[in-house]
């Protein structure tokens, strides 16, 4: 009767899931528009685009490249407002003769190629430049010493359109895509309902116990010592002063913005904490309890949960360190802020549906231990936290953004500083929870399988 529940209640939720995503229309982003082309010339000097703000230009309001090598074909690449319909280009600051091929200008992640004829036809007027159009895809220029540049009405080119209509051709396939998972997801859950029914409500049948393991967990790690677990909120707050020091002062690399640049980094150092030391635990949870996994009536599998909600505790605390010091900053908590407390039950999900796996593989491995250690390592890096992904090429960026880790970092920094909804992700919140549904699942029936022998090796 309990299974039949369980199956009636998860088919309910994946016909709301399917609905949802697809009848779901995501929002598009105000993202900047892009040009791009490649310039080769018989001088080295400044490329200067100008974008028009109340029918005028400025310096305030233009990017400038550098072309630096005599003769060389190199990429230069522009950024403007997503309103912008007038823009100047202004070439060199000597007489020079310009070649020009492969003109793009991007917008809302979507590619416009610009034809010769529709280049031309878009240029309302030009000073001190002669153009010429040649039959091999190169545009020639030829650029004399006075104030040479070219006006162009780029709204002709109906970028917002283009991109709009290509962009719901991709997202039928992404929602194709993310219902054949999800489906799939589901009648995997259906098929082993009573394992995940009853993995689920043993774990809340021994809340109560789970909880004060936990508590005792977290106090005995720093029994002995005079500050006790004071320690525990130390070492993340030192960590972050540390590496706010080494990218802020030391490399100066910390480019994100008018931002400051210590409340960008503490955003995604947040969750990381959280899950380098709650994987850590919950991976090695039946090594160090495994005068628990010996007894024959004890419930193993509230162990990995024990050792979470332990590295929870840590959590919360450095959560409202955060927000304190984001209110020291004039920053201070709104509604998008609650959203923290949503990242945090993701990664919570996440992290512990991974130890159930990897602490099951690790009795059987001892190896894994190290192996994760160097994981997290490079992942700190790779996720990134302490870089940001805007100074990546575009068609990089996807590959950072699979690392379901990505989803819980930057999901903290658009709660606390880009006031972005989550819901407003909607792929990236599709991708994760079906990723972690899989990972959570795999976790499940993996410790499932392997308890029985647990006590044997240990």
């Amino acid at each position: 009767m309990r299974n039949k529940k369980t199956i009636f209640a998860i088919l309910i939720l994946g016909i709301i899931l399917n609905v949802v995503t697809i009848f779901h229309t995501p929002k598009s982003a105000s993202e900047n528009i892009k040009l791009t082309f490649s310039l080769t010339a018989n001088q080295v000097g400044n490329v200067q685009v100008f974008y028009e703000e109340n029918n005028q230009f400025s310096e305030e309001n233009s990017q400038s490249v550098v072309y630096q090598t005599v003769d060389e074909m190199q990429e230069m690449s522009f950024s403007m407002p997503a309103n912008s319909e007038i823009i100047r280009l202004d070439f060199m600051e000597a007489s020079a003769d310009l070649k020009i091929q492969g003109i793009y200008f991007e917008y809302l992640g979507r590619q416009l190629l610009v034809e010769q004829d529709d280049f031309f036809e878009a240029i309302q007027s030009t000073n001190q430049v002669d153009k010429n159009l040649t039959e091999d895809g190169e545009l020639l220029f030829e650029v004399n010493i006075d104030d040479p540049y070219i006006i162009m009405d780029i709204s002709q080119f109906n970028l917002e359109e283009f991109s709009l209509e290509r962009q719901k051709e991709a997202d039928i396939y992404k929602k194709i895509a993310i219902c054949i998972v999800l489906n799939v997801i589901i009648i995997v859950i259906i098929k082993y309902a009573h394992l995940f029914s009853g993995f689920i409500l043993e774990l809340f049948e021994n809340r109560k116990l789970i909880f004060r393991l936990a508590k005792n967990d977290f106090k005995t790690r720093f029994a002995g010592s005079y500050l006790g677990i004071v320690w525990a909120f130390v070492q993340p707050v030192v960590t972050v002063l540390v590496y706010w020091f080494v990218f802020q002062v030391g490399l100066r690399s910390g480019d994100v913005g008018n931002f400051p640049f210590v409340l960008w980094l503490i955003a995604g150092l947040v969750p990381w904490f959280f899950f380098s030391e709650a994987l850590n635990n919950g991976t090695n949870a039946l090594l160090e309890y495994n005068y628990l996994v010996k007894k024959v009536v004890f419930k193993i599998s509230i162990i990995p949960i024990v050792k979470v909600i332990s590295a929870l505790f840590v959590h919360l605390f450095f959560l409202a360190f955060t927000l304190v010091l984001y209110a020291l900053y004039g920053y201070y908590p709104d509604l998008y802020t609650l959203q923290v407390f949503y990242y945090t039950i993701c990664i919570f999900i996440f992290v512990l549906g991974l130890s159930y796996t990897t602490c099951a593989i690790v009795v059987f491995f001892r190896d894994l231990t190290q192996i994760i250690n160097i994981i997290l390592q490079v992942g700190v890096w790779m996720t990134p936290i302490m870089w940001n992904i805007s100074i990546l090429p575009d068609n990089l960026t996807w590959i950072f953004k699979l690392n379901p880790l990505y989803y819980i970092v930057f999901g903290y920094r658009n709660a606390l500083i880009n006031k972005i909804w989550f819901w407003e992700e909607f792929y990236m919140t599709a991708y994760f929870w079906l990723f972690t549904a899989i990972i959570f699942g795999i976790g499940a029936l993996l410790f499932r399988r392997l308890k029985v022998h647990f006590a044997d090796v240990l």
